[in-house]
């Protein structure tokens, strides 16, 4: 007997019909889409928050729903799959007019300068993981896009996703002029609130009884420990994998425990795959020690990889932001010296660095 019922449930790509403790986000972006299906430009708005906190199955929700009366044109981005804007406006050509743009020979102002002035209908350009793109990039692609109403008349709208909270400050003034947004933000998850998403996929994914309730309180526990819901998710997925080939027909710790040696390094790698050469070696050093402070962790950087403090306070913050470290004030009377902590197996992090 199959343990899955749904094995799409645990994909990457599955958007639940319903979206747990994201109701307030939801109704916002709503409401930044409604002009939108009456024929008048879609508000701008930017989601904010650390990773794995709803943002892109949110908007991905919103669409879906917006489908079934669907009376304007939008294109989604996957802004790390794209490292220039040629590449971006490229993919907006095709998803307004349905076919790929001319050959590579013209410029990016001419290439859009066909779609805005054949566009007829709204057109909503969802950039989700903006901030993944060199700064140039991000100003270039938001200034065409946000100045195309002023200069030919079209209703265009962006939504943006990004995991850096101090993204706006890193605007062009003169984007950050014309970039007028809703803010909505995405708060990490509690081990509530992760409990429920996970009990839900179980409930549409697995067939009943099909994981033991002390595997699944252990697959919580990763879960909040690892900081990503969608480990989690992937967690569970091959737990059941396990299963079915030992031809069991639930599944037990032993295959929680299993499951989380073999995902973490995929996991891990993927996430590390985005980062710069900098950015892996404070990773590095930083896994090198169970516990180290964050001036500490400057030196020892410094004796390898030449950066200024304020270089290096920036790699942290983002490292944090991706949830592949903990940096948090020490304990037992040490002051305000802040320390950083791995999040992650030592030995996984070491695999998914060598790939």
């Amino acid at each position: 007997m199959s343990i899955f019922r749904n094995r799409d449930v645990f994909d990457p790509d599955y958007v639940p019909d319903q979206l747990l403790f994201r109701e307030s986000q939801l109704r916002q972006l709503a409401y930044c889409i409604e002009p939108a299906k009456n024929g008048f430009s879609p508000l701008n708005a930017l989601c904010l928050g650390p990773p794995s906190t709803g943002k892109t199955s949110s908007i991905r929700f919103i669409l879906e729903k917006a489908e079934e009366e669907l009376n304007f044109l939008y294109s989604y981005i996957r802004c790390p799959r794209f490292k220039d804007a040629y590449k971006i406006f490229s993919k907006i050509f095709y998803d307004v007019f349905a076919h790929q743009p001319p050959s590579m020979g013209i410029s990016k102002a001419v290439l859009m300068e066909k779609v805005w002035e054949k566009l007829e209908k709204p057109l909503l350009v969802v950039l989700d993981d903006l901030n993944f793109l060199n700064k140039g990039c991000i100003n270039d692609v938001l200034y065409e896009i946000l100045k195309a109403p002023e200069e030919f008349g079209v209703k265009v709208g962006v939504i943006s996703a990004v995991t850096d909270l101090k993204f706006p400050l890193s605007l062009d003034p003169f984007v950050g002029s014309i970039f007028h947004y809703t803010e909505i933000y995405y708060p990490s998850y509690s081990e509530y609130e992760i409990r429920e998403i996970l009990k839900k996929r179980v409930e549409k994914g697995f067939w009943e009884d099909s994981i033991d309730k002390e595997a699944f309180e252990r697959a919580v526990e990763i879960t909040k420990k690892a900081g990503d819901v969608r480990y989690g998710i992937f967690l569970l997925k091959s737990a059941g994998i396990i299963a079915e080939s030992k031809k069991k027909d639930k599944i037990t710790i032993e295959e929680i425990e299993m499951a989380h040696e073999g995902e973490a390094v995929p996991f891990i790698a993927k996430i590390v795959s985005a980062l710069n050469s900098d950015e892996r070696a404070v990773l590095r050093i930083a896994y090198s020690q169970e516990e180290i402070s964050t001036g500490e962790l400057y030196e020892l950087v410094s004796g390898e990889v030449k950066m200024s403090y304020r270089k290096f306070y920036d790699i942290l913050e983002k490292l944090e932001r991706l949830k592949l470290i903990e940096v948090t004030f020490g304990e037992k009377g040490r002051g305000r010296t802040r320390y950083v902590y791995r999040k992650f197996d030592i030995r996984a992090m070491e695999k998914a660095l060598e790939f």
